[in-house]
């Protein structure tokens, strides 16, 4: 695949990924949705390593790296799908674009490989600024939003703190590999979830809801991902960086226009001071450099 063509469907995957999981979530029961999404992401991992005959590392550092990845998967994706009975899809996707500014916050502390430099800090200060908005448009938007947005920022947190610990052991295993050992951790900790909160199969099975999780667990689970780290080798990173300005707001409005959902002017407004950090956050160094040699051509 051209990297255009990877960079357009990594938008539209992760764009349309919150409704989906909204739609499962809330026909099959949120335990019950993401157990059957990863279910069959780990099915079709299984196929095409096989298919591909691509290793299955079973050395220390993979096996690390599956318990890091496997566990922030299943925090993050059991609080996202539980959250997303409160919340809207718009919103899970704008607080998911908080995830660069709390990575980066995790290497700095944790790997001390990035310095928290002016620029980087008024980011995440307009990060912080967003979150609050969000989740002030979120006390307009029913009962329970506001335990959804904190379970949301949770997620987010275990997500981000996840990738940097997967930094921090620094296995080489191949991306496909990597995901299958992630959702062979993660596998157990969803199907007891699901046991103990509901155990019951779905009495009826929602076309919609069907459809929404098999889109999940091929392209959300396996697709986006191999695209995903298809860029990160072959592109530089502020352009990569660019996804995450982009999907919240096509989210919010995938959201608004698909499922009717209301989009307050604090969230507008929250989603635009998170945008404005990421950006600050990754370009503001350059631009900040770029100063002082457009005084001196004047």
């Amino acid at each position: 695949m051209s990297l255009p063509a990877a960079f357009v469907s990594v938008i539209l995957i992760w764009s349309t990924t919150p409704l989906a999981i909204k739609w499962s979530a809330m026909d099959l029961g949120h335990s019950f949705a993401v157990l059957s999404r990863m279910a069959l992401g780990a099915l079709l991992c299984l196929v095409l390593l096989a298919l591909l005959r691509i290793r299955f590392p079973l050395h220390r550092k993979a096996l690390l790296s599956y318990v890091a990845s496997g566990s922030s998967m299943f925090g993050a994706m059991a609080l996202s799908y539980w959250s997303a009975q409160y919340v809207s899809s718009g919103m899970i996707s704008v607080l998911f674009g908080l995830s660069p500014l709390v990575t980066s916050l995790g290497a700095a502390l944790w790997l001390k490989e990035e310095a928290i430099t002016p620029n980087k800090l008024a980011g995440m200060l307009l990060g912080v600024l967003g979150l609050a908005l969000v989740f002030r448009g979120g006390l307009g938007l029913g009962d329970g939003a506001a335990l959804g947005v904190t379970a949301l920022f949770i997620a987010v947190v275990v997500q981000s703190l996840g990738l940097v610990w997967m930094k921090r052991i620094g296995d080489d295993s191949p991306p496909l590999a990597t995901t299958l050992g992630s959702l062979i951790v993660a596998l157990p900790l969803f199907f007891a979830s699901w046991w103990l909160a509901d155990g019951h199969w779905p009495a009826a099975l929602p076309q919609r809801a069907a459809a929404a999780t098999v889109y999940l667990g091929v392209f959300g689970s396996v697709l986006g991902f191999a695209l995903y780290y298809y860029m990160i080798k072959h592109m530089e990173a502020g352009r990569i960086a660019l996804i995450t300005l982009v999907t919240p707001v096509l989210a919010l409005l995938l959201g608004h226009g698909l499922n009717n959902e209301a989009v307050l002017p604090q969230v507008w407004l929250g989603t635009a001071s998170i945008i404005l950090g990421l950006c600050l956050h990754r370009w503001g160094g350059h631009w900040l450099a770029a100063l002082p040699i457009r005084r001196q051509d004047r």
